[in-house]
């Protein structure tokens, strides 16, 4: 029987996760976990490169975060779900990195560059906002992970991970593969206002949000902007709603959506109050999961104890190889 490759992937724990977190990552991962040996972390440090000042809420966020992940279908029996600082090598392997890693590699880093323009509002003019990619690499190559699931645009933060493996090991001997990207499709799904969903934008449906929520925060979604009446004639390619109607509608429904937005034979208000039910009854499983999960505390605790101690055990694995490499084995 051929060993399954390993996959790392992690989210920060910034608050609540919506339906671009769902379609962008989470969807994905359930899949994923049939197939791979997968390893998924709440990646609580990387929460303070950006909002060090403001750490209140992580512990909360963190617990919702897991609640979130096993109401979408992620089971702890077929993959290790675990939280980032709970796990002190993830600590000790950043450092060593962060001895060998050239800072120009890190200054040329694109979400580097974007990050400091959009966050102008924020002091991030701090080493752990620099290296960050280096704690990146540290968590990735510690579970010597064969494969990163991410989007295109986080391709650049794998192959610096590849480029610190590299070098580590021409420096010290092979002991990380190096890690290969996997490309994820997600579908279109943008925030209430057409702009990406972002909990920063206040423009998100939320998997916890309840039915009456998702009913009135479909009823504000923008449509087509050249529509100005019902009787005007709609454009459907240009309508955030008729996307979400792709993803949550039946076939037959969205034939006929098309067909008469069109013809102006259906208004933006029908149209938003029919996507909107079929949107109530496709999050109502996660949504009687979230249920159980928060009225079972305990058990959600256990999880992420069971969790850190596999990812533990595989780091503590690791780092006997580093220190061995490296020649600092007491």
């Amino acid at each position: 029987m051929l060993e399954k490759k390993r996959i790392l992937s992690g989210m920060r724990p910034t608050g609540p996760l919506h339906l671009g977190n769902y379609h962008g990552a989470l969807d994905n991962w359930v899949k994923l976990q049939d197939v791979y040996e997968c390893f998924f972390f709440i990646a609580d440090w990387h929460a303070l490169t950006s909002d060090y000042e403001n750490t209140g809420s992580i512990r909360e966020n963190i617990t919702q975060m897991m609640i979130d992940w096993l109401s979408v279908g992620l089971s702890p029996e077929k993959c290790t779900l675990f939280v980032q600082s709970q796990i002190k090598e993830h600590a000790e392997l950043f450092l060593l990195l962060s001895m060998i890693t050239p800072v120009p590699w890190l200054e040329r880093n694109p979400t580097y560059k974007d990050q400091i323009v959009q966050l102008s509002n924020k002091d991030l003019s701090t080493f752990g906002f620099l290296g960050y990619p280096v704690l990146q690499a540290a968590d990735i190559i510690i579970y010597r992970a064969d494969i990163v699931p991410v989007g295109i645009d986080q391709v650049p933060h794998v192959e610096i991970t590849r480029e610190i493996a590299r070098r580590f090991n021409y420096l010290y001997g092979d002991v990380f593969p190096e890690p290969q990207s996997l490309l994820t499709e997600t579908p279109k799904i943008l925030g209430l206002d057409r702009r990406k969903m972002s909990k920063s934008y206040g423009n998100a449906i939320y998997l916890s949000d309840s039915p009456d929520q998702i009913r009135s925060k479909t009823a504000g979604m923008i449509t087509d902007p050249q529509r100005a009446r019902k009787s005007d004639p709609g454009n459907p390619d240009v309508c955030n709603v008729f996307e979400f109607h792709k993803l949550y509608s039946d076939g037959q429904l969205v034939s006929r959506v098309e067909a008469e937005c069109r013809t102006a034979r259906i208004g933006c208000v029908e149209c938003k109050k029919l996507m909107a039910e079929n949107l109530v009854a496709a999050l109502h499983p996660i949504r009687e999961k979230r249920d159980y999960y928060e009225n079972h505390p305990d058990m959600v605790k256990n999880f992420i104890d069971e969790g850190c101690k596999r990812a533990t055990r595989e780091a503590r694995k690791t780092m006997t190889a580093v220190r061995d490499a490296l020649k600092i084995s007491f």
